[in-house]
């Protein structure tokens, strides 16, 4: 956790930390290194971005100033501070080794610094500085097969945890601005299929009924190209910029179809707290042999869902291990390991958690009966 000062919280006792590091806690205390102690209050949580705001009753401690991650370059030095391993004050340097990664299936919404600055458990919520000394990003997740730090670690970008933050103290909630499509990467095969290059935009796969994005003019088949001027070609990237964007405000967004560009102007919608703001590619499942999708609105109608719990299994491999468990196209995953399953991402993260010992305990539902299936491979 890292005390915010300077600048956007300049007169509040605000500590901007992880929200799987506070969730589900009884009592939260923010230590600092001089041995202090103080009683920390959650003043709101966004399960979505995992971004977490407590308050504290002081104001006489300095403060890390607040960088910018825009900014931040692709090989910048950087310096994650934490408390790995419960060795306070801990200092690992490393460089940036990427900027906007994106459905690696951590949150529902990424924008992730990745960098090889050592982060191991204990990290999370702690800053990532730069040589400067100012705050680019907060340590999150790692990618390991040990456990431990193995190069690969990731941050969320300060720009995006400091907006969030800033609407979770003004308001207690965060509001995302939707436009109502559902939006895949452009592969290769599509762009042939499109006759155009890969990588030039993404793809509406569907637009919904009397939505911002309809309203504008967007239709089915249509490869978003431009949105705010900036170019887009990653559907993670484009649906954070969706989701940051106010709800009312007026935006350009440019679309290409039957090759020629369309310059549209769009009004962003509010997001409610069950919609996608533009949905990213399915989730593979190959040790398993099933690709699995979040429940919207749209695919409950399609598969005839009358629940929006859980995620929608939309392809079997045939003779795969799931297939031969009973499970099929429109089986509905409730769980897995015990635990409640609401995204894409969350099953995502349930295979890569059982990696380990190739073990899944699955609790599914066909029609209106639910069974649990046990997974070895």
């Amino acid at each position: 956790m890292f005390k915010i000062d300077g600048g956007l919280l300049s007169t509040k006792s605000y500590v901007i930390t992880n929200n799987h590091v506070v969730d589900h806690a009884d009592k939260i205390t923010v230590k600092f290194q001089d041995g202090k102690e103080y009683i920390a209050t959650v003043k709101g949580t966004d399960p979505k971005s995992d971004v977490a705001v407590l308050e504290i009753e002081t104001d006489d401690y300095p403060a890390l100033k607040i960088g910018s991650s825009s900014r931040l370059e692709v090989g910048e030095w950087v310096v994650a501070i934490g408390n790995l391993f419960g060795l306070s004050h801990t200092l690992t340097v490393g460089v940036v080794s990427a900027k906007g990664r994106s459905s690696v299936g951590i949150n529902d919404y990424e924008n992730f610094i990745q960098t090889d600055a050592a982060i191991n458990p204990g990290n999370s919520g702690g800053p990532l500085v730069n040589l400067d000394g100012k705050v680019v990003g907060m340590n999150t997740a790692i990618f390991s097969q040990s456990g431990g730090s193995m190069g690969i670690g990731f941050a969320i970008p300060i720009d995006l945890a400091k907006n969030i933050a800033q609407q979770l103290i003004n308001t207690g909630e965060v509001v995302r601005g939707r436009i109502g499509v559902v939006i895949q990467p452009l592969t290769r095969e599509l762009a042939e299929s499109f006759g155009v290059e890969q990588g030039q935009g993404i793809v509406v796969a569907q637009v919904s009924e009397n939505s911002p994005a309809q309203q504008a003019g967007i239709e089915q088949g249509d490869i978003i190209v431009s949105y705010q001027g900036n170019k887009v070609d990653n559907v993670g990237r484009f649906r954070n910029s969706v989701s940051l964007t106010a709800p009312g405000s007026k935006e350009d967004i440019v679309v290409l179809r039957n090759g020629k560009h369309k310059n549209l102007t769009i009004t962003i919608g509010k997001q409610d707290n069950d919609q996608q703001i533009a949905e990213g590619p399915a989730q593979s499942a190959d040790e398993i042999g099933i690709t699995v999708q979040s429940i919207t609105p749209q695919r409950a109608e399609q598969y005839n869902i009358k629940t929006s719990s859980g995620v929608v299994v939309t392809h079997v491999k045939p003779n795969s291990i799931a297939a031969m468990a009973g499970i099929k196209t429109g089986t509905i995953i409730l769980q897995a390991n015990r635990k409640p399953i609401k995204s894409a991402s969350d099953f995502k993260r349930a295979i890569k958690d059982s990696a380990g010992n190739k073990n899944l305990v699955l609790l599914i539902k066909d029609n209106d009966f639910q069974r649990f299936v046990v997974l070895k491979w």
